[in-house]
């Protein structure tokens, strides 16, 4: 297979399996988005949407939200680990949003980037999914099947981002991305994997990634 069919074959197979596609953190506009995202950093997604309810119970906008404490924020947040550092940031991006946006969540990168706590990913997300704006975040799901898929080369997210920037058509980006983290929870996770229902790594993968598979099954 040739990279444009490898690449035509994954499209057409998450298109397949999620013509909907279920957004992983339950949010009701960009700025709880944002601050879900936020949150999500080493943690799961399952353990976000836990937490996120009972703080949006109390704040789920920037006004209300430094009303509260960084302490009763880290409180409400502690499940989810690095609760010092979340906390700060959630407040301090609140106040930020106040004091230069009238309160609203601005659809800039580099905005969204400036912020405390929020990096790349989180801003890309956020751009992507509250906003419509073409972005290819990449989470360890991605950078995982890029590799296995033999899409990227691993070193690093960043390099993974722009090559699967470069690979896919741009107006893709914005489901493909979501569609990629849910088969690689489904079908190629880190650990349990299962080659034989993994059908992209199977057909388009890395040779060294499928024998090294098959050798840890032997042993």
């Amino acid at each position: 297979m040739t990279k444009k069919e490898k690449v035509k074959f994954v499209i057409n197979t998450l298109n397949t399996l999620y013509p909907n596609i279920p957004i992983p953190l339950e949010h009701k506009d960009p700025y709880t988005l944002l601050i879900a995202v936020l949150l999500s950093a080493q943690s799961t997604d399952v353990g976000v949407n836990k937490v996120t309810p009972l703080l949006f119970k109390k704040a789920d906008n920037p006004y209300d939200m430094v009303k509260l404490s960084v302490e009763e924020i880290r409180e409400i947040i502690k499940p989810v680990g690095l609760s010092p550092m979340k906390s700060k940031g959630i407040y301090g991006l609140s106040q930020i949003l106040i004091d230069k946006y009238n309160g609203k969540v601005p659809q800039s990168f580099e905005a969204l980037e400036s912020f405390p706590s929020v990096g790349h990913k989180t801003a890309s997300v956020v751009m992507s999914q509250a906003f419509g704006i073409p972005a290819f975040p990449v989470d360890t799901h991605i950078h995982r099947l890029m590799y296995r898929w033999n899409l990227s080369n691993g070193k690093n997210v960043a390099q993974t981002e722009k090559d699967a920037k470069r690979l896919f058509p741009k107006e893709v980006w914005n489901d493909l991305h979501l569609q990629v983290i849910w088969y690689g929870r489904e079908y190629s996770p880190a650990r349990g994997w299962d080659l034989d229902k993994d059908i992209i790594t199977k057909t388009i993968g890395r040779q060294s990634v499928i024998n090294e598979y098959y050798k840890s099954k032997k042993s």
